[in-house]
C-alpha cells in the first residue's frame, strides 16, 4: 500500500519500489530505502538513497534525519518514495523528521499530518525519543514530553498520547481528529518490557 503524505511525497512498504508501473505513474524519481537488506530496484532516472538501519529501538535512524529531508527537500524534479519494511516505523520517523525541518511543523502535528495519510504507523519508543532530541534540536523545545506515571497492575499499563489541534500551519492538512489514544504497544512496541510506566503526553 502507497501512502500520499504530499503531492510529491509517499510511504510504503518494502514492495512498493518493486512496482514500476507505480514509480512511473507517480512520478517517482528519488527512493529512499530504509531497510538492511531489501534491493533497490534500478530504474532510469531515479534516484535510491539508501539508509541501511534496522527496526530497533537502539539503531541510530537519527544519525539519517538531516541528510534525507536535504535530499527530499532537494528532488525538485519529481516524486519521492521513502518506505522501510512494511511502512510503520522508519520510513514514516524519516518523513516527520523531513516535515519538521522543511514543513515548519510541531513533532506533535509532523505525527498527525503523517497518520492522516497512513493510520497505521507505529514508531518504536527509540524512535520517538530521537524525534524528540530532533525537535528540541530544530525548535528549542518539545511538543511531546514522556512523564513517569505510578505502575498500575502488572501487563495492563497503558501509554496515553495526546495531541492538541494546536494552530494550523500553511502547508498542512486540517487535523480535525479528538486527542489521540494509543496503546503502549502503538508508542513502543519494541520496547515495552523497559518502558512500563511512562506515558506520552501530547501538548500544544
Amino acid at each position: 500500500m502507497l501512502s500520499q503524505v504530499t503531492p510529491t511525497l509517499f510511504l510504503g512498504g518494502a514492495d512498493a519500489p518493486l512496482n514500476a508501473a507505480l514509480v512511473s505513474r507517480k512520478g517517482i524519481t528519488l527512493i529512499v530505502n530504509a531497510t538492511l537488506c531489501h534491493a533497490s530496484p534500478t530504474y532510469p532516472g531515479v534516484e535510491c538513497l539508501r539508509v541501511p538501519v534496522c527496526d530497533l529501538p537502539s539503531a541510530r535512524l537519527a544519525d539519517h534525519f538531516d541528510r534525507v529531508a536535504e535530499r527530499i527537500h532537494g528532488n525538485r524534479v519529481g516524486g519521492t518514495l521513502v518506505h522501510c519494511v512494511a511502512g510503520m516505523s522508519r520510513s514514516p520517523a524519516l518523513v516527520m523528521a523531513y516535515l519538521m525541518r522543511f514543513r515548519g511543523v510541531t513533532l506533535c502535528q509532523a505525527h498527525r499530518w503523517v497518520q492522516e495519510s497512513r493510520p497505521f504507523v507505529r514508531l518504536n519508543a527509540g524512535f520517538w525519543e530521537q524525534l524528540l532530541q530532533y525537535e528540541r534540536r530544530l525548535y528549542g523545545r518539545n511538543t511531546v514530553r514522556v512523564a513517569e506515571e505510578p505502575q498500575e497492575t502488572p501487563r495492563t499499563t497503558t501509554a496515553a498520547g495526546r495531541c492538541g489541534q494546536g494552530r494550523l500551519v500553511p502547508g498542512s492538512p486540517a487535523m480535525p481528529r479528538p486527542p489521540l489514544m494509543m496503546s503502549r504497544s502503538q508508542l513502543a512496541t519494541s520496547a515495552k518490557k523497559s518502558r512500563k510506566g511512562s506515558k506520552y503526553l501530547w501538548r500544544e
